[in-house]
């Protein structure tokens, strides 16, 4: 999914239009819809947009499978959690874990999180 559609998708379930939320974030008319061709839109703008929907930058971007209900101290909650538990050397059997399975450790560690953390 791209950053256009994943941003569609939420404007939608919040009852909003592309026009309101171009507007509530400081935007130009029909600039959202640049990010059909764009591939590096701008940092701010995507910030902007985040913040009027109520998600996170990694989500719209698609950088992970944070939930849409997932605010910014929910994320920093993750990131505390995984440092917490992911620190110091993953070992099994005596042997270094491979990075594959370190990123294996930490999305199961993160799907988790989300389950347990769940909020409204």
């Amino acid at each position: 999914m791209t950053l256009f559609d994943r941003t569609k998708e939420i404007i939608k379930k919040r009852g909003m239009s592309v026009s309101e939320v171009e507007r509530k974030a400081g935007l130009s008319e029909n600039y959202l819809y640049t990010w059909k061709k764009s591939d590096n839109p701008r940092k701010k703008s995507i910030e902007s947009v985040a913040k009027v929907l109520g998600v996170t930058v990694d989500y719209l971007l698609g950088k992970n499978e944070t939930p849409e209900w997932a605010n910014e101290k929910d994320t920093k909650d993750l990131e505390t959690f995984l440092e917490r538990n992911l620190e110091g050397g993953m070992t099994y059997g005596g042997e270094d874990l491979t990075e594959e399975e370190k990123q294996q450790v930490k999305l199961a560690m993160t799907t988790i999180f989300w389950k347990r953390h769940k909020h409204d």
